[in-house]
């Protein structure tokens, strides 16, 4: 299942309730992305994470807040047709809000 996260970790709890559903991928975007980056709150929940899910990050929406330079290792960048390709490869998606 691919879960798509588009709200700040500091502003919705979606990613919490992702990462309790206990595998899958996860695609970070808009706001989302924030999650992504080194050195954050929610680094350590990310990175216990990674052995159930992989984690991908919308390439565009990273460099648009400025966090280029601080994803966290382990985060996958995709672009458009990144998503698109996540999307397809995906039987179920579920996008959180």
């Amino acid at each position: 299942m691919l879960h798509i996260i588009n709200k700040s970790p500091y502003d919705r709890p979606a990613l919490d309730s992702v990462l309790k559903t206990g595998e899958g991928t996860i695609l970070l975007i808009e706001d989302g992305v924030y999650a992504a980056a080194k050195g954050g709150a929610v680094e350590p929940k990310l990175k216990a994470a990674m052995g159930n899910f992989k984690i991908y990050a919308l390439t565009p929406d990273i460099e648009a807040r400025g966090i280029a330079d601080r994803v966290m290792d382990g985060v996958l960048q995709v672009d458009y047709a990144g998503f698109v390709d996540l999307v397809a490869e995906n039987k179920t998606n579920q996008s959180w809000l």
